[in-house]
């Protein structure tokens, strides 16, 4: 079974290089060696497209992709549609969830046939979240409330950062969303995924915050309140003019 991991990327000299190397030397450790990294950079300014460069150099098996909007979505969908494993995915390339839950991905979509779709979560029961500023857990406990409430999300989080999915059922996924180009795209491919009845597993993760993230909360605040608004309508209003 052979996995595709996407890295989307803006601006990430200072920890592109790190994510990738320890990514690597994770999978050769446990010796799974059917992968593919696409690097996938979504407007960087900085030396990105060079240490990139210098990675793909380095391993084989890592490939880099320049797109020309900004946006984990659109780099996110760009992923899915250059893949080629039977497994596809992404994590935030700070590895802020840890690595090892990589190797228990892969060993649940070798033994459980049954699972489409494993969506990492910060706050499940069993989780193991750690730094987390107490402005940002309010953020995000404040988005989970309003997603339930509105759009009756089941799983316990949304954008955890470590995502992956059978293939087949991404490609799916991915005709049937918008073209957001956000992270909200990530809420709505999982949303949708829950509402096509997709076997989703929750799984708890430990994850720790990282400081240094390019995430503008207010903006990103108010186009969730948009999209959340524009979801609405199209699950339970247009759905019954």
């Amino acid at each position: 079974m052979k996995w595709t991991i996407i890295f989307p990327v803006l601006n990430e000299r200072l920890r592109l290089e790190s994510g990738v190397t320890r990514t690597v030397e994770y999978l050769e450790s446990i010796g799974f060696q059917d992968y593919e990294i696409i690097i996938v950079d979504n407007g960087s300014e900085d030396e990105t497209p060079q240490i990139a460069g210098m990675l793909c150099r380095k391993y084989p098996a890592v490939q880099y992709e320049r797109i020309g909007v900004r946006g984990v979505g659109a780099a996110f969908r760009r992923g899915v549609e250059k893949s080629v494993g039977d497994v596809v995915g992404y994590m935030d390339i700070d590895l802020s969830t840890n690595i090892r839950h990589l190797g228990e991905a892969i060993r649940i979509f070798e033994e459980r046939p049954d699972i489409a779709y494993l969506n990492g979560s910060r706050f499940a029961r069993e989780s193991d979240t750690r730094g987390r500023k107490w402005y940002r857990r309010i953020t995000s406990q404040g988005l989970l409330i309003l997603l339930k409430l509105f759009l009756r999300m089941k799983s316990t989080d949304a954008i955890c950062g470590f995502t992956f999915v059978r293939r087949e059922t991404a490609l799916a996924l991915v005709e049937g969303c918008s073209q957001d180009n956000g992270w909200f795209y990530m809420i709505e491919f999982l949303l949708r995924a829950e509402k096509r009845g997709v076997n989703i597993l929750d799984y708890p993760v430990e994850w720790q915050e990282d400081y240094n993230t390019t995430v503008r909360i207010f903006r990103t605040a108010v186009n969730y309140l948009v999209q959340i608004a524009r979801l609405f309508r199209e699950f339970y209003i247009k759905k019954n003019i």
